[in-house]
C-alpha cells in the first residue's frame, strides 16, 4: 500500500525547494508544472499541487490554513538529531516555528509550519 498525500501550495517551484532543502527527494517520472511528488519514505509520497489545480480536482475553494488546521503531518525520522536536523532547515528555508518541541520517554518531536501554513510534526519514537 502506498499513501500518497495531496496538498496544495501556491508556489509550486518555491514548495518543491523547501522540501528538497529538508532532505526529501522528488519523484522526477510525476513532477510537473503543477505538480510535485516529495518522497517521505518508504510507502508515503507527498503531492504538492498547485492551488489552481487542487481547487478543480477538489471543486472547492482554497482552505485559509492560516485560520485553523485542515490536518497534522507527521513524518517519524530515525533519530533527535534528524528531527532537529529537518526543522533547523525548515526555519532556515522560510518555514515558521510550531511551538515547543516535545520530549519525553518514548517520543522527541517538534513542529513547523511550510511555506503555505501546513502544520507538521517531525518525530523520533524512542
Amino acid at each position: 500500500m502506498t499513501l500518497f498525500v495531496n496538498m496544495h501550495v501556491k508556489d509550486l517551484p518555491a514548495s518543491v525547494t523547501f522540501f528538497r532543502e529538508l532532505g526529501f527527494s522528488l519523484d522526477e517520472k510525476f513532477t510537473s508544472d503543477e505538480t510535485g511528488v516529495v518522497i517521505l519514505g518508504e510507502g508515503a509520497s507527498l503531492l504538492l499541487v498547485a492551488e489552481p489545480l487542487f481547487k478543480t480536482i477538489t471543486g472547492r475553494d482554497i482552505p485559509d490554513v492560516t485560520a485553523g488546521n485542515e490536518a497534522v503531518l507527521a513524518v517519524e525520522v530515525d533519530s533527535r538529531a534528524k528531527v532537529d536536523e529537518v526543522v533547523t532547515a525548515a526555519l532556515a528555508n522560510g518555514g515558521t516555528d510550531a511551538g515547543q518541541p516535545e520530549d519525553n520517554e518514548y517520543m522527541y518531536s517538534r513542529g513547523f509550519r511550510d511555506l503555505d501554513g501546513h502544520f507538521w510534526n517531525i518525530l523520533h519514537m524512542a
